[in-house]
């Protein structure tokens, strides 16, 4: 069997009247703010609210470049054989309304280059997730990428106080949990048999920064961007896991 889960959490819990285990109270939350879907400016690229109009052209050119349609292979939709089919998907999307579609634009080129989404809000207890990513070649493992993270998570945390940030991906994606864990995402396990997309089982990896982690995850974002910034030809002198374990490790945070 394993560990009792009121000896594990008891760190997080109080006592009741009857002295059971119940979990610690929030005299000072007030419920979150329904994120604006509005534009987040960086350094090296903006997102801004996703349009068939605006993004479509572009951003179907940039996912073309993944010749063999990697990118879209643990995603419920695309491959797409033609524009035509990308349009039809894209106005579907851009017309969602429990999700916030968001266009990442590179700031060198102006042009859309990836698409990020909010989802599952829940401003009454706090949560919400980021999903729906799909980084074209133009965008991959380039600064822009990870400040589209950074400001998704601090509109997230910082504007519209938010306390729980999930993000969830199929067990089989080893780049997106390799990602989510350089990102700081802490992992918390795997529902399995959780969803069927594409005709297939999926069995997903859950991941989470909570409010209290964001505080020191910001500072070392910070950092990173600063030194990426600085550094000639924009390389990084030490990676964003450095930099973040530093932070953990001065601030003594368990993780």
């Amino acid at each position: 069997m394993g560990e009792d889960a009121s000896a594990v959490y008891s760190s997080e819990s109080e006592l009741n009247e009857l002295g059971q285990p119940i979990g610690r109270a929030l005299p000072k939350w007030s419920p979150a703010s329904i994120p604006s879907h509005t534009q987040m400016d960086g350094h090296f690229c903006r997102l801004e609210p996703l349009s068939e109009e605006a993004h479509s052209r572009d951003l179907f050119d940039a996912f073309a470049l993944d010749r063999e349609g990697r990118n879209w292979t643990y995603l419920p939709h695309g491959p797409f054989r033609d524009f035509d089919e990308f349009g039809a998907w894209m106005q579907g999307v851009c017309a969602h309304e429990r999700t916030m579609f968001h266009a990442i634009i590179n700031l060198e080129t102006g042009k859309p280059v990836g698409i990020a989404s909010y989802m599952r809000i829940k401003p009454t207890i706090g949560s919400i997730e980021v999903g729906y990513l799909n980084f074209s070649p133009l965008l991959q493992q380039r600064p822009a990428a990870t400040e589209a993270m950074y400001l998704m998570m601090r509109r997230a945390f910082s504007e519209l106080g938010y306390r729980r940030y999930e993000w969830k991906c199929d067990v089989l994606n080893a780049a997106s949990r390799r990602a989510a864990e350089r990102l700081g995402f802490r992992f918390e396990g795997i529902f399995r048999q959780a969803n069927i997309y594409k005709g297939r089982d999926r069995d997903t990896a859950w991941f989470s920064i909570l409010d209290r982690e964001w505080l020191v995850l910001e500072p070392a974002y910070d950092e990173w961007i600063a030194d990426v910034r600085a550094s000639p030809g924009g390389k990084q002198k030490q990676s964003l896991g450095t930099i973040i374990k530093r932070h953990v490790a001065a601030a003594g945070v368990q993780r």
